[in-house]
């Protein structure tokens, strides 16, 4: 298949920290662009509190969607989805980051998500968490998932072509 020169390609990062902004922009980004949407949700409704912003999100986005639920596999998710003329929206590697962690498969689905993003067809907006701006956490898993986090976020950043930081809804473009 051919690809439409019409349609944006390559893939954007998107951080901020909590309710900033970051998915709003990242969808409003995926809209604009004209391609086919697909959503690619990493979060589970583990509480009554998770499964309401799971809802609150899906009802801002709208039926033009695609929903795909993704909470471990993720780089086996993006490939089996791409497509040229589609605008794929990963919100957010923290959570996937947290699941990975708590599962144990971390390392090998960060290094899968690293080789894989350079590779796709289409547009994938990669949305996070930027939780490196805060104290150093007590705990040795919330300081490995701090830490984890800003290492993705680093190497994320070398194969994206477009770095977006978002703070009080406004985007700055870093890259």
């Amino acid at each position: 298949m051919t690809r439409n020169p019409v349609f944006e390609q390559g893939a954007e990062l998107i951080l901020g920290g909590a309710r900033s902004g970051k998915s709003r922009l990242a969808e409003q980004r995926a809209r604009a662009g004209g391609h086919r949407l697909v959503y690619i949700a990493t979060g589970t409704a583990g509480d009554v509190e998770m499964a309401e912003r799971i809802r609150h999100h899906r009802a801002r986005r709208g039926p033009e969607w695609r929903l795909v639920e993704s909470p471990l596999r993720l780089a086996g998710t993006l490939a089996d989805h791409q497509a040229g003329d589609r605008c794929l929206v990963v919100d957010c590697l923290t959570l996937w980051l947290s699941n990975c962690l708590h599962r144990g498969c971390w390392p090998e689905e960060r290094d899968a998500l690293l080789k894989t993003v350079p590779t796709l067809a289409g547009k994938v907006i990669l949305v996070s968490n930027e939780v490196g701006s805060g104290i150093v956490p007590l705990g040795e898993l919330s300081r490995r998932f701090a830490d984890e986090s800003g290492f993705l976020h680093q190497q994320l950043a070398e194969v994206c072509q477009r770095v977006t930081l978002v703070v009080a809804g406004l985007p700055l473009t870093l890259k």
